[in-house]
């Protein structure tokens, strides 16, 4: 399944909040869609979901206009929406039915959920009572139980301590090997780099890049060397104005040009004692800076 939107334009009075943006995701791949606050992914994502039309521009699936009642989507917002007061079960089940389900199948996928994610004990427990962490795993249950072929996680991991995250990125990693569509929209780098096969990155409502996301890696020029070595100084004082130490404890050497790659690597090898050394490419941050940056 090919989830795709195509030149989508939106305005709210005066202001546009997208011009044009257009990009597609895979079932079985996880799609990464980044940009700083106001560059309308959150519009974006309100149109892929039907919440509001857009003023040109079409959502389709595989090439056709998608129909929200034979669509499953899930949702997991950044602003948790769920009701603190009311018992857990309760709520999750009538989630689960507003999408669809029957009551009874519900509360077998809710239970079924809550049991995945270690949940089972709180069922009818009410929200309020629940860490911070723990709520967004309810939450997350109300995204999945409906079994939607579209799975939309918005800044998931914001709250969770290491155990926890390590459970979402388990269960995420199960969603997309059964075949569905996952989109991430979230400011932490590392985890859109772990999950993400393909990226877009908004800027002022506009797409300003998108695709491949180890092939936009490869695509930057291929000049830079990255090395660990306990002679990282000796090696920067050889390479004057061309060595940068990096926050990994990596030093970046900068070539004159692509093809001095294999030269500067036997001249290096031969002088002195390299850990580790290969061809530099930018992390997502770096690329996320460049074209999100003013």
């Amino acid at each position: 399944m090919i989830l795709e939107l195509r030149d989508i334009h939106k305005s709210f009075g005066e202001k546009k909040v997208l011009t044009g943006v257009s990009f597609r995701a895979e079932s079985g791949r996880a799609f990464g869609l980044l940009g700083r606050n106001g560059a309308g992914k959150t519009t974006s994502i309100r149109i892929l979901m039907g919440v509001f039309p857009a003023d040109a521009g079409s959502v389709t699936i595989d090439g056709a206009p998608i129909d929200y009642r034979r669509t499953g989507i899930g949702y997991l917002p950044e602003e948790r929406g769920l009701y603190p007061k009311k018992k857990i079960i309760d709520q999750l089940v009538y989630f689960a039915a507003l999408k669809g389900m029957k009551t009874s199948d519900a509360a077998r996928a809710c239970d079924r959920w809550l049991a995945r994610l270690g949940m089972s004990e709180y069922r009818d427990k009410r929200l309020d009572t629940l860490s911070k962490g723990n709520q967004q795993k309810i939450q997350l249950v109300t995204a999945l139980a409906h079994d939607p072929e579209i799975v939309i996680l918005d800044e998931p991991f914001s709250g969770l301590d290491p155990v926890n995250a390590m459970l979402l990125k388990d269960v995420v990693k199960e969603e997309i090997g059964r075949g569905k569509t996952v989109l991430f929209s979230s400011h932490q780098m590392g985890y859109i780099e772990e999950f993400c096969d393909s990226i877009a990155i908004l800027n002022r409502g506009e797409v300003a890049l998108t695709g491949d996301l180890r092939q936009i890696k490869r695509d930057y020029p291929r000049d830079r060397l990255a090395i660990r070595s306990a002679q990282a100084e000796q090696i920067a004082a050889d390479f004057p104005g061309q060595a940068a130490p990096a926050e990994n404890g990596e030093l970046i050497l900068k070539l004159a040009s692509p093809e001095e790659k294999r030269t500067v690597m036997q001249r290096l090898s031969a002088r002195y004692d390299i850990d580790e050394m290969r061809v530099y490419e930018p992390s997502l941050n770096d690329i996320f800076v460049q074209y999100a940056g003013d």
